[in-house]
């Protein structure tokens, strides 16, 4: 029998990883040493069919005056076993080959066999062995899987699409009697892998400190605070998406709607340092959202939202704008304890990116009335095709827009592009979240210097506490 590879123990796999032991099958019954329960047996030979036949082996009677040969048979009968009996037994107890080695040591030898650490004889004997003890062979097959875990190429933290590949797959087998809508499905997948990441860290861990960053006018700024400190943020906030559909605002109903001054009075007014008891009210009133907006019908998704100064938006973009949060958050606190956290899928990042490209008009608008940009040189018509530039993200999630520069109530047009920029989808997100600053964003720009500078500087603006 060969060992795990074809050149034995000390044979590796293309990348230069030992390879996995191969679990050999059942011995076939051609190589079974136990002697088959038909086979035939010689009954002159069988001592036990000797005692029963009295016929067997009878003789003329033994004479009593044969002198000391009749002394010896008795003792003969009482030193040694009949040459029958020994043979029956050799033949229903085979010896065990002296090259096997007792089973407590094989059992030792399973770790170093999966590991493919054996040498060719103790592999050779242990493959042996898992043919004809079935505990054993169950216990190297759990052993070479764990080893599979340990090769550093393959990671051991979850598909992020898998939840939504298990959910598409229940619903088509049986579709949900009241669906959670398209467009809050980003924000019911980012709750719920943020949900899980905090679910997986320690409670010392919910005080790590977190950096959190934006940028304000020019420069970017941050503001210091816990892991703890984030998901209540995050739950103050979204208490703004709660208060609109007539829920309970977690800040009480004298909230203010500026959702930086909203964490400035949670952070302020705890009683003491947030802790891990943030966690399940921030989580329930995440499952509170969905259950609402799910129940509620189509005519909710255009409700409005009030973000304060900042602006307001219809429901189903202010629930976007939350899973966008949630991710950007999530990635900082993974960050602090060290977590693989990995960007949304494709067709949620696409919304993100759509949302913000949607909104850029806007923030442009505002940095001119600022003066923090350019004055507006070709003001037309609402609705009419005005000076545009060229937004192309690239990657999963990507796609081309085209940004009003001079009104936003103007239409971005191809015909009247004056520039473009390319940006990777999660560096532009990066961008509108405040983690990147404009000089170091776009990969690529061509055309109006002064436009591509505003529309960065615009897209980072959009950025908050």
């Amino acid at each position: 029998m060969s060992g795990p590879l074809d050149g034995g123990p000390q044979d590796h796999g293309r990348e230069g990883r030992p390879a996995f032991p191969r679990i050999p099958g059942p011995r076939p019954a051609a190589d079974d040493l136990t002697p088959s329960a038909h086979q035939p047996r010689d009954p002159a030979r069988d001592p036990a069919h000797q005692r029963r036949d009295p016929e067997a082996g009878r003789g003329p009677a033994p004479d009593p005056a044969s002198g000391p040969e009749a002394e010896a048979e008795p003792e003969a009968e009482a030193g040694a076993e009949p040459e029958a009996e020994a043979e029956a037994r050799t033949a229903e107890e085979p010896e065990i080959p002296t090259d096997k080695l007792p089973h407590k040591v094989l059992t030792s030898l399973l770790g170093a066999w999966a590991l493919a650490a054996c040498s060719a004889e103790e592999t050779a004997l242990v493959e042996d062995h898992l043919t004809e003890c079935a505990p054993c062979a169950d216990e190297a097959l759990r052993l070479r899987d764990a080893v599979g875990l340990l090769h550093a190429d393959r990671s051991l933290d979850l598909d992020p699409l898998l939840r939504s590949r298990v959910l598409e797959s229940c619903l088509g087998r049986r579709p949900a009697r009241i669906p959670v809508p398209a467009w809050a499905a980003p924000y019911d997948a980012e709750t719920a892998r943020l949900d899980a990441l905090l679910r997986d860290i320690g409670d010392a861990e919910w005080h790590a400190p977190v950096r959190l960053r934006w940028f304000e006018q020019e420069r970017p700024v941050s503001r210091r605070t816990t892991v703890a400190g984030v998901i209540g943020h995050l739950m103050t906030v979204d208490g703004l998406v709660v208060a609109s559909l007539g829920l309970d605002d977690p800040l009480g109903s004298a909230a203010p709607d500026d959702p930086t001054d909203r964490t400035e009075v949670f952070w302020r007014t705890a009683p003491a340092p947030p802790t891990r008891a943030v966690h399940e009210p921030w989580r329930e009133q995440s499952h509170t959202l969905i259950r609402t907006v799910s129940f509620a019908g189509r005519g909710v998704a255009e409700l409005s939202v009030s973000y304060g100064d900042f602006f307001a938006l219809p429901l189903r973009d202010a629930l976007l704008d939350r899973a966008f949060e949630c991710w950007v958050h999530g990635a900082d606190i993974a960050e602090a304890v060290d977590y693989p956290y990995e960007p949304p899928s494709g067709a949620h990042l696409h919304r993100m990116v759509d949302l913000a490209a949607r909104v850029l008009p806007s923030a442009l608008a505002t940095r001119r009335r600022n003066g923090l940009a350019g004055p507006a040189r070709d003001l037309v018509a609402a609705g009419a095709p005005g000076r545009s530039l060229r937004l192309e993200v690239e990657g999963a999630g990507g796609g081309s827009w085209y940004i009003a520069l001079d009104s936003p109530a103007a239409l971005g047009s191809p015909e009247r592009s004056v520039g473009q920029i390319a940006l990777d989808a999660v560096e532009f997100c990066q961008l509108v979240a405040g983690h990147v600053s404009p000089e170091e964003a776009a990969a690529g720009q061509d055309g109006d210097r002064e436009a591509i500078r505003d529309v960065l500087f615009a897209a980072a603006s959009m950025s908050r506490l």
